[in-house]
């Protein structure tokens, strides 16, 4: 299941994230990490952007950068 499918208000564990460029190494700079939680605080009605809270931080990841990190639902 990628990030983009995790509905608002539900957590997740970051299992992989697939290389996007340099949006890769943003979220990585971020905290957006393998093992790390993440939290789905927000999806705009359109669906992009996701807010999600990781490591205590808010974020916002267009739905495409969402679509690339392999989550578990927890």
């Amino acid at each position: 299941m990628n990030l983009s499918n995790v509905k608002k208000g539900r957590k997740a564990k970051i299992i992989d994230i697939s290389n996007q460029g340099g949006s890769t190494r943003r979220m990585v700079e971020m905290g957006v990490t393998r093992g790390s939680i993440v939290e789905v605080t927000g999806i705009a009605p359109l669906g992009d952007p996701i807010d999600i809270k990781v490591k205590g931080y808010q974020l916002s990841l267009r739905k495409e950068e969402a679509r690339s990190i392999t989550v578990e639902p927890i």
